[in-house]
Formats: structure tokens, C-alpha cells, sequence
């Protein structure tokens, strides 16, 4: 008999993006939340694939993470390909590079393009908060960037594991309630709203029968 699936058939599967500049901490940020452990060293990534499974609300939920290379790593057409399959985006800064968050505008954007629409479930993290001596990014900068997109930001440190579920926790409810909006009714749905025509339909007819007759000749 072959080993049984650690994934319940039942959870809604969801696909995250980790995007961000080189060296911002995104591979430290998944393997904390996915494996709870800290990565010391740095290592280029090329492109990482996670799979695991959270409970967000009493809802159980697979999600497929991808840690993608640093923006100066990877072509066009391949970060291209990884906004157009994900549905929610994790992008990630440092505070203590102003650049970093320079390029999370150009990735914003290329992400709306794509998916041709504004609406698109995406958490701003600013990592590495353990480091505030070196801060040169104000909270009061990440904030202000945050109203300006329309979009939820955190300051996380992979080191400590702060904010480290809550930034993906909450990306996941942008996205369940976004598949919630978007799902087509199911067929119980569809029969009962039929239902509910056709009696409104027969309600006006009797109404109408009741106040206006109909003309008999004799």
C-alpha cells in the first residue's frame, strides 16, 4: 500500500511568490516558516519550491511556495512566468538597503501588468528587523509605501521569527477571500436561487392576477 498523502484532499491549494532583491533575507523568511529553522549563511538562490500545510481561520490550506532568485538573477520571461501562475505575492526588503525597496515598485508593477488588475493579494515585508542599527529605511517609509499600494506591510526578522507567520498568514487570507469572490456558485447554490426566481416570478404573476382581472366576453 503506498504511503498515505501528509495533505488532506479536502485543503484549498494556493501558490505564493517570494519576491525581492538578492540578499534581502527570502530564502531565510520560507525555510523559517516552512521548516522553522534559520539559515546563517548566504547562498544564492536560483529557485526554491516548498510545499506545506497551514490552518488559516479553521480552513485548512496547501500552499506551494516559490523563492525566487534575487530581480537581478533571473530573465524576464522566467519572473514573467512566475507572476502570471502565482496568486499572492510576498514582497520582500531589507531596511537596511534603500535600494531593495526602489525595486519592489518595479516588481509591483510588472505583477499588475501581468495579471492585467489591481486587486492582486500581496503583503509588503520589511526583513531584517533585528538589524536596527543598521536601519536606514524609516518605519514611517514602509508604512507610507503601504498606503500608497493598498497593501499590508510588516517588519520581520527571519532571525527571530518575528512576523514570520503572520506575513504569510495573511497573505493567505487575501487570497482565500479573493477565490472566495471569484468561485462560481456551486450547483445547490444554482438550484436554490432558481427556486427563488420561480417563486418571486409566481408571486408577481398572483399579483398581477388579483388586481387586474381578465376581461371575459360573454
Amino acid at each position: 500500500m503506498p504511503p498515505r498523502s501528509p495533505f488532506s484532499s479536502s485543503s484549498r491549494e494556493l501558490h505564493v511568490v517570494v519576491l525581492g532583491a538578492g540578499g534581502v533575507g527570502k530564502s531565510c523568511l520560507t525555510a523559517q516558516f516552512v521548516h522553522n529553522e534559520w539559515i546563517e549563511s548566504y547562498d544564492p538562490t536560483i529557485e526554491d519550491s516548498y510545499r506545506t500545510q497551514v490552518q488559516v481561520d479553521g480552513r485548512q490550506v496547501i500552499l506551494e511556495i516559490l523563492d525566487t532568485a534575487g530581480t537581478e538573477q533571473f530573465a524576464v520571461a522566467m519572473r514573467d512566468l512566475y507572476m502570471k501562475t502565482g496568486q499572492g505575492f510576498l514582497l520582500v526588503f531589507s531596511i537596511t538597503s534603500p535600494s531593495s525597496l526602489s525595486e519592489l515598485e518595479n516588481l509591483r508593477e510588472e505583477i499588475i501588468r501581468i495579471k492585467d488588475e489591481e486587486n492582486v493579494p500581496m503583503v509588503i515585508v520589511g526583513n531584517k528587523a533585528d538589524l536596527e542599527e543598521g536601519r536606514v529605511i524609516p518605519r514611517a517609509k514602509g508604512f507610507a509605501v503601504s498606503q500608497k499600494w493598498g497593501a499590508p506591510y510588516y517588519e520581520a526578522s527571519a532571525r527571530t521569527r518575528t512576523n514570520v507567520d503572520e506575513v504569510f498568514i495573511d497573505l493567505c487570507r487575501q487570497m482565500l477571500r479573493k477565490e472566495d469572490e471569484t468561485a462560481e456558485p456551486d450547483e445547490g447554490s444554482k438550484i436554490d436561487a432558481l427556486k427563488s426566481a420561480n417563486s418571486k416570478r409566481r408571486r408577481r404573476s398572483k399579483f398581477r392576477d388579483s388586481t387586474h382581472p381578465r376581461c371575459v366576453i360573454l
